[in-house]
């Protein structure tokens, strides 16, 4: 019988084909990983593991997508764009492009959109319109920032831009570029052209102006579900009045902007989504959802999948979701 001889020759090829071996090994587990795959080490079993794609926003907390997905044509019906190429009152305020939007739209799933001028703009809407252009006239719309000395024809072009509705943001009349005194006369300039007026105003002003928002020929849009302060929240003499006009069908409420008037925070926003979930109860044929985007008031920006996913506690029903995120927008936008 023939006797195998140990020879330190075969054992430093041995050797070396081990090292080639776990070699390629990591060089494949690592090609594997970074193809999103997964090695399994004990079995030799490849598995793919196509894990969730994560979207840098800047303006924007978190990476990873939301775990409701967007029906087809939803709306994200309240953003800005601050963009350098246009005067601003405060150039170094933010920056945030259509370029950077487009990547929140692909972060959470939203193909509509609806711009609304911030006050740095005071009322020049040039960066609306040009951003509503970049866009599509298809999938965006616009609300404008005026003051009664705007002309026919200006409001005609603005018209034919995308424009569909004028702000009044009018808390702080040291910083306010419009007033409430406005209201009335430019609400009756813009019925010809079926716009709406849209009152960022607090809950308060909302009491005291009662009797003039019940005369108004347009719609109104109520900004951040009315901002009432808490912890009075629905208590607020401000929910009755919103809600008797949202119940003659003279009214919609954006259910946005949770981080901006809560006192417990995220993720829940349990203050917040209690006011929401009142809204869904009572009429969620007048709703429209936001995010606010880029989120021009707090230093701490707030993760957007978070607050997409909060309609999933505020309208549990995909109906109700859907109606909210598509339909409503297309009959108060004309999508």
């Amino acid at each position: 019988m023939g006797v195998d001889t140990w020879c330190p020759c075969k054992n430093s090829d041995n050797l070396s084909r081990s090292k080639l071996i776990t070699q390629k090994t990591v060089e494949r587990r690592n090609f594997l990983k970074a193809a999103g795959m997964t090695v399994l080490a004990t079995t030799g079993v490849i598995r793919m593991q196509v894990s969730s794609a994560q979207q840098a926003v800047p303006n924007s907390s978190g990476t990873e997508p939301p775990r409701l997905k967007a029906p087809a044509n939803a709306a994200d019906c309240h953003i800005h764009i601050y963009d350098a190429r246009f005067q601003s009152s405060d150039p170094a305020l933010l920056n945030a492009t259509v370029r950077d939007y487009r990547l929140l739209q692909k972060r959470i799933g939203v193909t509509r959109v609806v711009i609304v001028t911030p006050r740095n703009y005071v009322t020049d809407n040039s960066v609306t319109v040009d951003a509503i252009k970049q866009l599509g006239l298809q999938n965006a719309r616009g609300v404008a920032v005026l003051r009664p000395t705007v002309t026919d024809a200006e409001m005609k072009s603005l018209n034919d831009g995308g424009i569909r509705g004028i702000r009044f943001t009018v808390g702080n009349p040291l910083t306010a570029v419009v007033s409430i005194d406005m209201i009335e006369p430019l609400a009756k300039r813009i019925a010809a052209f079926g716009w709406h007026v849209q009152l960022n105003m607090p809950a308060d002003k909302i009491v005291e102006n009662a009797d003039m928002l019940r005369r108004l020929p347009t719609q109104i849009v109520f900004d951040h579900m009315g901002q009432f302060p808490l912890p009075a929240g629905l208590a607020h003499p401000a929910y009755g009045v919103i809600r008797s006009l949202v119940d003659k069908g003279r009214a919609w409420v954006k259910i946005s902007g949770a981080y901006l008037n809560t006192k417990i925070g995220p993720p829940t926003y349990a203050d917040a989504t209690a006011i929401a979930q009142a809204y869904v109860k009572a009429a969620p044929e007048r709703l429209v959802w936001g995010s606010d985007w880029p989120h021009p008031s707090p230093p701490v920006k707030p993760d957007d999948a978070v607050l997409f996913d909060l309609l999933t506690a505020w309208a549990p029903e995909e109906a109700t979701r859907n109606r909210i995120l598509v339909a409503n927008p297309e009959a108060l936008y004309s999508f």
